[in-house]
């Protein structure tokens, strides 16, 4: 139903998973917190995805591949934004701007760039919505890691005057926001989660992930190569900090498990889980020693083994975002809603001490209907 005080926007996320695409319409009344009124969620089709992973590498004809697959994306993204209006009974017309925040297939702040492939011109013709994009540029040109920018809204959804809480958010990549009463706020990403586990059980079981971890919890984690997966330089870094499919792949991998004999693949998937909770919970320990609860989001929140892994190493309970109302699927999605808001507001939002930015700046560039 629609209000005379409401502002729609349209939030959409593919992320380093690159296992769908999540769309949100979110409705921004004044002084309220945002409100879900929509979402659905589209599956990646294999050949696109499989285009999309070869990206994170050097290879052939990556530019016309990649402007292909950015209108492959686009064209995704047009029917998540079809479907949301069909759903709220709402109208092109009645979006302010939809946040799309592309595919990312190079993540290079140390160079001074970020890729996410996108057709945000190609989209606005496709829905005849204002399109919002390209979030993460500038605040790479401020000096900046361009990520993560989801912690302010966390800080808005989840602070608490009383209780360390950290936000986790198990995509491919993992990322963290430590939310501590009186403390500047802190995100970052922790390693890999999703990225290379998915990769494993594709490799060995022709599954698209670990439904629950249990192919993951059949193994046994092997911890000389747990202890060597975990000397990567990049678990030792400082935040600000943030990282992707560029360091942690196939090759990163397969480089690692040279140095060993031949393991059993549930073993290496136990591990590779292993990795995913020691590497969170040694980032959380280092920046907030004393946590009241852990609230997971994204497609790792249905990895319980996993949950139950960060819990006992942290010691302290995990709880999925749903048992606080908000959809652990989709708050990626609503991040970017939240962006192309503060876009439209002229409201800079990636906030210095967690990009490492020189200064905040306004993130996204336009794209009119």
């Amino acid at each position: 139903m629609k209000s005379s005080t409401s502002m729609y926007f349209i939030g959409l996320m593919s992320g380093t998973s690159t296992d769908g695409v999540d769309g949100v319409l979110v409705d921004f009344q004044e002084q309220t917190l945002p409100k879900i009124i929509g979402f659905t969620s589209l599956a990646m089709p294999t050949p696109l995805r499989e285009i999309f992973l070869s990206l994170n590498q050097k290879g052939e004809n990556e530019l016309e591949k990649a402007f292909i697959a950015a209108n492959q994306l686009a064209d995704i993204y047009a029917q998540c934004c079809h479907t949301l209006l069909k759903e709220t009974g709402l109208s092109a017309s009645d979006i302010v701007a939809i946040g799309a925040h592309g595919q990312t297939v190079r993540h290079r702040p140390d160079l001074g760039f970020t890729v996410q492939l996108n057709a945000p011109a190609y989209l606005a013709e496709q829905t005849g919505i204002n399109v919002v994009a390209d979030f993460r540029s500038r605040d790479i040109a401020a000096g900046g890691q361009g990520a993560p920018f989801a912690p302010l809204l966390h800080q808005a959804l989840f602070s608490d005057p009383q209780r360390n809480r950290v936000i986790l958010n198990l995509g491919g990549i993992a990322n963290i926001t430590l939310l501590a009463p009186h403390q500047p706020l802190l995100g970052f990403d922790t390693g890999p989660a999703n990225a290379l586990m998915d990769y494993w059980i594709q490799q060995h079981q022709q599954k698209a992930y670990d439904h629950h971890g249990e192919w993951g919890a059949s193994g046994q984690v092997h911890h000389r190569l747990l202890a060597q997966l975990l000397q990567e330089p990049y678990f030792q870094q400082a935040a600000p900090k943030s990282t992707g499919r560029d360091l942690f792949n196939a090759q990163w991998l397969s480089a690692i498990l040279d140095n060993f004999p031949p393991l059993a693949p549930q073993d290496i998937m136990a591990t590779l889980r292993a990795l995913t909770s020691h590497s969170v919970v040694n980032a959380i320990q280092r920046y907030m020693p004393t946590v009241d609860e852990i609230i997971v989001c994204g497609g790792g929140a249905k990895n319980q083994v996993l949950l139950q892994e960060i819990s006992t190493l942290a010691n302290c309970p995990v709880h999925i975002m749903n048992e606080y109302g908000i959809d652990s699927q989709a708050v990626e999605a609503l991040a970017f809603a939240w962006l192309a808001k503060a876009f439209i507001d002229k409201t800079p939002l990636n906030f210095p001490t967690i990009t490492g930015a020189h200064h905040a700046t306004i993130a996204g560039a336009f794209y009119p209907k």
